[in-house]
């Protein structure tokens, strides 16, 4: 089925043409994205085909527009004030390129946007990484994975974990997380993935939703709701894999790992470490889960030093003995899906 189209016209060429590619690397929504620098050009495509959404400047906006037939219309503001066009949302045009889109996004799905178009598309990939097992450098490993596998696919981390310490990690606050996504949704709009879009942030290539602030929050979602938003990211997003980074208190949480394709578990060898692995696969085996025995792979993690300051820490992953080791993980298991 084609997508809705997302347009944008600004007078400005290099303006409009950077933001739409922009747009086409980094949002998730499945839009047909097109840019226009006249009206003139606007206004016959107009005619031809069907504009869902419409980010124009001010100075492009004008009676003809109006006329179009375009589902929703937002203005790229200066920061001025024009009355004559209040009655659209306008947008800050010079902000940052992910707060602009985030704040679209937003608006769109608050304004009960149609449901999505449903995208032809291979099976999405869902990659989970768990360990019973602490400090195995479990989300090191998640990190590194979804940002080399990004160079290549789209690909959206999810982290389910208590305590992901995102804020102080990414170094950045957040306006909304995941629990925000979560509410939304049992709102029943039907525009989730509109909101998916405008809550992602970006680490390189790769997409993440912020984690819960609270691990009350997490403890209040049920597995019926995060398989409704696997499904909806699946159905209507353009993501190729999902990366999905495992806690503790993850509702129904071997039901949930066992949606995964692959399972990646870093272990450590020491004597403890060996007990509470046993002990998990012994669970697993009396809860008849033996299928993610199947799907998992233990992975040892290599000697990982410390990179100085945390704030470039994560960035810096893929450039050191984890980011070879999951490159050779990467190579291997590419050749054995020959």
């Amino acid at each position: 089925m084609k997508k809705n189209i997302f347009a944008v016209c600004d007078l400005e060429t290099s303006y409009a043409y950077n933001l739409m590619e922009y747009i086409y690397e980094k949002q998730g929504s499945g839009f047909e994205i097109q840019a226009f620098t006249s009206v003139k050009s606007l206004s016959s495509f107009a005619k031809e085909q069907d504009i869902e959404l419409l980010l124009i400047s001010a100075q492009a906006m004008c009676n003809e527009v109006k006329k179009l037939p375009i589902g929703r219309i937002m203005i790229l503001s200066e920061g001025e004030l024009i009355e004559e066009l209040s009655e659209y949302p306008a947008i800050y045009k010079y902000q940052a390129s992910d707060s602009l889109i985030a704040e679209v996004m937003d608006l769109y799905a608050a304004e009960k946007a149609p449901s999505p178009q449903l995208l032809l598309k291979k099976k999405v990939e869902i990659l989970g990484v768990y360990s019973p097992i602490k400090r195995t450098l479990k989300t090191s490993f998640a990190l590194t994975l979804g940002q080399i596998l990004a160079k290549e696919k789209a690909v959206l981390y999810i982290n389910l974990e208590d305590y992901a310490g995102f804020e102080s990690l990414m170094g950045k606050e957040f306006q909304s997380n995941i629990s925000d996504l979560m509410y939304f949704a049992r709102q029943d709009s039907g525009n989730l993935i509109y909101k998916l879009s405008a809550m992602v942030h970006n680490l390189g290539n790769l997409d993440y939703i912020p984690p819960v602030f609270s691990p009350q929050d997490i403890r209040s979602v049920t597995l019926n709701e995060w398989l409704m938003l696997l499904e909806q990211i699946q159905i209507y997003s353009t993501y190729d894999t999902i990366i999905i980074d495992f806690g503790d208190l993850v509702d129904e949480l071997y039901e949930l790992i066992n949606r995964c394709d692959r399972i990646y578990m870093p272990v450590r060898e020491d004597s403890i470490s060996i007990a509470k692995l046993e002990q998990y696969e012994s669970v697993l085996r009396i809860g008849e889960y033996e299928e993610i025995l199947g799907k998992t792979k233990k992975l040892k993690m290599p000697f990982h030093n410390s990179f100085g300051n945390r704030e470039c820490y994560v960035e810096q992953l893929i450039w050191g003995e984890l980011g070879d080791f999951v490159r050779k993980l990467i190579r291997e298991e590419e050749k054995n899906d020959r």
